[in-house]
């Protein structure tokens, strides 16, 4: 039996505060597209979640 968070969206990061609104997911807010990059990537390993770029100034980290 397999349990646990499937093809759940884990945080969302980004450096524009206009872009996103608030939800029940955390929000990253980033200085630069560089820490927007670093953040991501650190938020993915810790919970070995995947990157995806919606192309808007924003990441987001999906548990597939």
């Amino acid at each position: 039996m397999d349990v646990g968070l499937k093809d759940t969206i884990l945080a969302i990061i980004t450096t524009d505060r206009d872009v996103v609104s608030s939800g029940s997911v955390p929000i990253f807010y980033a200085k630069d597209e560089d820490e927007k990059e670093k953040i991501a990537l650190l938020i993915a390993k810790v919970t070995l979640g995947m990157i995806h770029d919606l192309e808007n100034g924003c990441y987001i980290i999906v548990k597939h």
